[in-house]
């Protein structure tokens, strides 16, 4: 059994039960309040019993958790300040991951795997374009086209659309509205680097469960800086690990402690403007995912970026300073204050305001899952190093993780792009006997010489991202179909 973990003193000592840290959690409060210093303390204590840990560095400034601290004289003064004598600075196992490839290990997943409707929020399709996009993927799979990487999907959509006719019948109609707007947000997700997440090697979720020789869980760090560039990316990015991670981890029951911790940051980014469906995919996996033993705590700046059915479910609550200049903040702020089990020796409402930095209204849950009454309490401070390491020594410990080669280069194996090109070069050679038979009997219309020479002249283009878009724009016009 684990002991448990000190997060913060005020008039007594309190501790996270390892045995409840599944049961979720929230770190909140206004900019900066604290909030990363008590997801960096969260993290450092998880993994010194052996959890690992997946969060993304948002900021850019948690690197230096893999450096042991002493480099900012305030940590040692809290430390003094709250008695703790025991304390000292450490260093913990960290794995750096980036989805461009940069600051990290490349992380990637196949287009199937991520599925039409992440992808279709991703892309900000509307309802009628998200139906498109899901028949898109099931005509892919009757016909046996796989969607690996962001080409595949562009030839894809692309097929589909030039021949939206012939799947009328089985598949409903196929509006070329619809189908150009996919295009074009595909587009724009190249733009932003989107299309270098999607290929192989897929990431294995696996390795984000790793301990270190001495025991301790690794804790992984998505660079996020240049990713938060493009929120929507970012927040779906998150919201497939976490159904990857509900949908392929057994169920574990009650556990000592939890089999990974999953760190949401910005979470109000996942529920801005999400559809009805999204939410209850969300809302679904929280509830579920406790059982599969992955805690996940939600990092945002007021308690009601959550909606309520998720917000109920996060029994460990640490809730830093908010602000109440305007009616909407004091309305926040009472919002907040009444999210707590009550203390009678405690104003929480008017605390909230009051609170300094690195001070927190916190609520644990205890040995029977019930929601401990909140107090106001100093959050320990961190061991590790808060200033974020240098590109070298970054480089150092991407170079030498054991994971270092498995991700860095990528692989295309023939999938539905591939397959898509070989059939348009089949169709293009057999078109020659099709002529000779077609002067023997009759004449050729001119429509038929229209689509023949077309045919041939494709065969050359179908290559180049160029000829691509001349192909998709004249078949667009030829077999668009009716609007969906």
């Amino acid at each position: 059994m684990s002991e448990p973990l000190l997060i913060a003193r005020g008039a007594t000592d309190i501790s996270l039960l390892p045995g409840m840290a599944n049961r979720h959690g929230l770190i909140a409060g206004a900019t900066g309040t604290g909030k990363t210093v008590t997801l960096r303390v969260l993290a450092e204590r998880f993994s010194s019993i052996g959890v690992p840990v997946f969060m993304a560095d948002v900021k850019g400034d948690l690197s230096g958790i893999a450096q042991p601290g002493g480099d900012n004289p305030r940590i040692a003064e809290r430390a003094e300040r709250l008695g703790m004598t025991d304390f000292t600075f450490e260093g913990f196992p960290v794995v750096f991951w980036d989805i461009f490839g940069e600051q990290g290990h490349p992380v990637r997943t196949t287009v199937s795997e991520m599925g039409p409707m992440i992808i279709g929020r991703l892309l900000s399709l509307n309802e009628i374009q998200a139906d498109v996009l899901s028949l898109v993927f099931r005509i892919a799979d009757d016909n046996g086209l796989l969607l690996l990487d962001y080409k595949d999907l562009q030839a894809m959509v692309r097929y589909v659309g030039d021949n939206a006719s012939q799947f009328r019948t089985a598949y409903g109609n196929i509006s070329a509205a619809s189908i150009g707007a996919i295009q074009r947000s595909l587009m724009t997700l190249a733009e932003q680097g989107g299309e270098k997440f999607y290929g192989e090697e897929a990431l294995n979720l696996a390795d984000f469960m790793q301990t270190d020789a001495s025991g301790r869980g690794v804790i992984n760090i998505l660079a996020a800086d240049r990713l938060m560039q493009f929120p929507k990316l970012y927040a779906m990015f998150l919201l497939w690990m976490l159904s990857e991670l509900f949908e392929t981890l057994p169920e574990a029951g009650d556990l000592d402690k939890p089999k990974l911790v999953f760190f949401f940051d910005e979470a109000h980014l996942l529920f801005a403007d999400a559809p009805p469906s999204l939410r209850e995919k969300v809302e679904q996996v929280v509830r579920l995912i406790r059982s599969k033993g992955i805690g996940i705590y939600f990092v945002t700046q007021n308690p009601l970026d959550l909606p309520d059915s998720v917000l109920g479910q996060l029994g460990n609550r640490v809730q830093h300073a908010l602000r109440a200049f305007t009616p909407k903040d004091q309305k926040a702020v009472k919002a907040a204050a009444q999210t707590f089990r009550p203390n009678p020796c405690l104003d929480v409402e008017q605390v909230i305001t009051e609170l300094e930095v690195g001070e927190a209204l916190v609520s644990v849950l205890d040995g029977k899952g019930t929601p401990g009454v909140v107090e106001r309490a100093l959050i320990v401070p961190p061991r590790s190093r808060l200033t974020p390491l240098t590109p070298d020594e970054r480089a150092r410990i991407v170079r030498g993780s054991v994971l270092y080669g498995q991700y860095e280069k990528s692989f295309d194996r023939e999938s539905a792009c591939e397959k898509l090109q070989a059939r348009a070069a089949r169709e293009v050679k057999e078109e020659p006997a099709q002529e000779s038979r077609g002067q023997a009997g009759s004449e050729t219309s001119p429509v038929g010489e229209l689509f023949g020479a077309f045919a041939k002249s494709a065969a050359h283009a179908i290559g180049s991202q160029v000829g691509r878009q001349i192909i998709r724009g004249v078949l667009g016009s030829i077999f668009g179909g009716t609007r969906r």
